[in-house]
């Protein structure tokens, strides 16, 4: 250190390396898009590695600027430095480079609250990293002391191209998608979530413009029966356009004609954007939820759908445990789908019988020795779920009944545990219910709740929008970010750390610990 040239070479790397790592991650948000790398990793460990090149990058830039007032030479005041157009060099190209730091630094604290930010504010903040790409051209071109150099002038060609290409794939991209978005979240018998507000409910996109949620008219373009008492029902778009993304864990509402609404576990490959499948069990009485699916629903015929929304998304890790039961079978199915050919897992699969269990033979067929089928018509002996998760140490992903669930969780340490329950857990029981002030800041309303009210309720009642489905804290459409406060979960949704973690609680039937919630609606 020494040198006097030492920080001028620090200041210098530092700006190339941030600028090129800054459009590496830009480009790989553009790729995640598309799901190009779907054979590569599964979706959860991409993402991380987008993050960290946006967090690189925002480290180097900030590096870049410290040496600029350690330089000798240089000695910039931080003013210069933090205030656009107050800089004695060179102010407008430098005033790009202060903008384009702020930016990226927007980004980045973004993503990391990016579940308690409304999604079209998000994407907005992220759109602007392809101008601050190009932001950060001008600032080097004429700020730089290398622009005259070949080996710059080759970077910054190609850093530019590719960054305009980016962005026009982008545009194209947002143009063709329409209405798709995005712990346990909890299931009915028949792999739906049952909804008790039916007909009465706004749409997601009417209650929460916000939310990425839409509605979507969809057709159904194929229907046939996987196994005993399970159909398999194809839905795409009735315009013909592709779907956007999502993926493995997610789930749709859908709006049937006979006046009900049932959320159902997505089974298909998450890659494949012409069409998502459902599996239906046949579990209510007819002309009601699954039978209308089974007897009445006929290919071409068109529903609204709603998301799809992930609560029980796949997480990275270096192997997985899943654990099915019966219809629990279908978010798994499209987690193992997701999967890269690599990725070290297994599936333990258990049913009544054999000709209940659906996909059962696909997937033997398909991963051999990975998928382990244990019916209950063929062997006596009970599979030890202790045992099996104990002789591992997988991340363990389970569906299916209250009572495998339970063994599941009682088996597995918490933070490998990953459940999706079929019905809420009445966690409501010993707790005295008391009377809460709400308050919705955005609608600028303080709403007074009684005990024997739901907090849902009482807002809708005072007009203040909240999505809703089931009503009973089991598919997480209510889900709404705390500003104040603190809630009282009683949801089966996902792990009460999660939602803290996130700032979220679902007043379907959640409550609060103290006097007065103050909810972002």
């Amino acid at each position: 250190m020494n040198d006097p040239h030492f920080w001028w070479y620090v200041t210098r790397a530092s700006a190339v390396l941030a600028w090129v790592i800054m459009t590496a991650a830009v480009l790989w948000g553009i790729l995640l898009s598309t799901r190009v790398f779907r054979g590569a990793d599964n979706p959860a460990w991409l993402q991380d590695l987008h993050r960290f090149l946006g967090g690189t990058a925002l480290v180097l830039t900030l590096i870049h600027m410290v040496s600029l007032v350690l330089d000798p030479w240089l000695a910039m005041p931080l003013d210069q430095l933090l205030i656009p157009l107050v800089a004695e060099y060179r102010p407008l190209p430098v005033a790009l480079g202060i903008l384009s730091f702020y930016v990226l630094a927007a980004v980045q604290l973004t993503s990391l609250a990016k579940n308690r930010l409304p999604q079209r504010f998000w994407k907005a903040v992220h759109y602007l990293s392809y101008v601050a790409v190009l932001a950060v051209a001008i600032h080097g071109a004429y700020a730089g002391t290398d622009a005259g150099a070949g080996w710059y002038q080759a970077v910054a060609t190609v850093i530019v191209t590719a960054s305009v290409l980016a962005l026009i794939v982008r545009i194209v991209m947002a143009r063709r998608r329409t209405g798709a978005g995005a712990g346990s979240r909890p299931t009915a018998a028949d792999g739906s979530m049952r909804s008790l507000s039916e007909g009465s409910v706004p749409s997601i996109a009417e209650a929460n413009p916000a939310d990425p949620l839409t509605v979507t008219r969809m057709r159904i373009i194929a229907k046939h029966p996987v196994a005993d008492g399970v159909v398999r029902v194809r839905l795409a778009r009735a315009d013909g356009r592709p779907l956007g993304p999502w993926y493995a864990g997610a789930h749709v509402t859908l709006r049937l004609p006979v006046g009900v609404e049932r959320q159902y576990s997505l089974c298909s490959d998450p890659a494949d954007r012409a069409h998502i499948d459902i599996a239906v069990l046949r579990a209510e009485p007819a002309g009601v939820g699954s039978a209308y699916l089974h007897d009445r629903a006929e290919v071409g015929d068109e529903l609204e759908v709603i998301g799809p929304r992930n609560t029980f998304p796949l997480e990275a890790a270096h192997e997985y445990l899943f654990i099915a039961g019966g219809i629990g079978i279908t978010p798994l199915r499209a987690m193992i789908e997701a999967l890269p050919p690599t990725r070290d897992w297994r599936l333990l699969y258990l049913g009544r019988t054999r000709s209940e269990m659906a996909f059962a033979r696909e997937l033997e067929e398909r991963h051999g020795d990975r998928v382990r089928i244990i019916a209950s018509d063929e062997r006596r002996e009970r599979a030890d779920l202790a045992a099996e998760i104990a002789a591992t140490t997988a991340d363990v992903y389970a569906c299916g009944s209250t009572a495998l669930l339970d063994d599941v969780e009682a088996a597995t340490p918490r933070e490998r545990c990953h459940i999706e329950r079929f019905v809420a857990v009445d966690r409501a029981a010993g707790i005295d219910r008391e009377a809460v002030v709400v308050t919705a800041r955005r609608s600028g309303l303080r709403v007074e709740v009684p005990a024997e009210q739901s907090i849902l309720v009482a807002l809708q009642s005072a007009g203040v929008a909240v999505a809703t489905s089931c009503g009973t804290g089991v598919c997480g459409t209510c889900e709404t970010p705390v500003l104040a406060g603190e809630p009282e979960h009683l949801d089966s949704v996902m792990s009460d750390a999660d939602k803290d973690e996130i700032g979220v609680f679902y007043p379907c039937v959640s409550r609060s610990r103290t006097p007065e919630l103050v909810l972002d609606l």
